[in-house]
């Protein structure tokens, strides 16, 4: 066993979206890391896909931890009960707080503070800073559009090598779990 992940951030949204196939599978997500006694870290709040995900993992008996910020729980984010919410300055702090406390990422579908994480850890990713995997959830094909954004990059001489990145897609919560067990094993 040579990549055992003890302690993984999930970026997602604070919303639902429209698709409730969204929430169903952020549940899945949840209950697989309480379950596996793998520590989810995430940004704190009781909302959305966000609170569903956390919910899930605490139901299951997982160790839940949040990082925000004085400004993200006044503005739009109630903390999430029973959950310690460490909070930081700011939004930078916040990310590299979930960072520091990862050693993988999932990415479930979200808005733009999602995207944000996503490309802050590929940009360590690519420079060589970080080889910690990124494990993409593409529920209903959300990321279909950012991974075509990633080609046409690729494609027009913006990204060297796509060996720079440690990503795994999988298109539901239980092939995404079967692409983390396997990467452990």
């Amino acid at each position: 066993m040579g990549n055992k992940l003890k302690s993984i951030a999930v970026y997602c949204g604070h919303e639902f979206g429209y698709n409730p196939a969204f929430a169903r599978e952020a549940a899945v997500i949840g209950e697989f890391l309480g379950k596996n006694n793998i520590r989810m870290v995430f940004g704190g709040g009781d909302v959305g896909l966000m609170g569903t995900v956390a919910t899930a993992a605490l139901d299951a008996g997982g160790e839940v931890v949040g990082v925000s910020t004085a400004n993200v729980i006044e503005k739009q984010e109630p903390v999430h009960n029973g959950v310690q919410v460490e909070i930081v300055d700011g939004v930078n702090e916040r990310k590299q707080k979930m960072f520091e406390l990862s050693d993988a990422f999932i990415i479930l579908p979200g808005g733009i503070g999602t995207l944000n994480e996503l490309t802050d850890i590929m940009t360590m990713q690519q420079i060589g800073e970080s080889k910690k995997p990124l494990f993409f959830l593409n529920t209903a094909g959300f990321w279909i559009p950012f991974v075509r954004l990633f080609i046409h990059m690729k494609n027009n001489g913006f990204i060297e090598s796509i060996h720079d990145y440690n990503i795994h897609g999988a298109n539901t919560a239980n092939d995404l779990i079967h692409r983390i067990i396997k990467y452990q094993n």
